[in-house]
């Protein structure tokens, strides 16, 4: 990235194709965070085990974050919580899908005008160029 932005503001395609080779044997699955109204897709991350209990037992999202290797309360810090209202299994109960509903805000650890965004996924691949661009919602 010659321009200096950082991989959450660039419009230059740089997907992290070794992520899952760097957690692997860490005991989590991947887990979509999907508004139970609109059903947007709103984030994709990892649980464990404890992950799903604290998730469980707190009706609210709580996530394992694979960079710091600890529970990740969603909105401990930004104020974003989530209500967990609903629980998706895949077939071979190796992912998950999260039904919920923002509490405050939005869920993304990116800002625009408006504040932190509703979607991580705010970006579109512009398949004639290869390039990222803002999504159309």
């Amino acid at each position: 990235m010659g321009t200096g932005m950082s991989i959450e503001e660039t419009g230059e395609l740089t997907l992290d194709f070794t992520k899952i080779d760097s957690i692997t044997n860490s005991g989590v699955i991947p887990v979509c965070i999907q508004d139970i109204d609109t059903k947007e897709v709103l984030l994709i991350a990892y649980i464990n085990k404890t992950a799903l209990e604290e998730s469980i037992r707190r009706r609210k999202v709580v996530l394992w974050s694979t960079s710091r290797n600890e529970l990740w309360y969603k909105g401990d810090t930004s104020g974003n919580t989530y209500t967990l209202h609903r629980i998706l299994v895949n077939c071979e109960q190796n992912s998950l899908v999260f039904l919920a509903s923002p509490d405050n805000g939005g869920i993304c650890h990116t800002k625009d005008g408006s504040g932190y965004r509703r979607s991580c996924y705010y970006r579109e691949l512009d398949m004639d160029n290869m390039e990222l661009k803002p999504a159309d919602r």
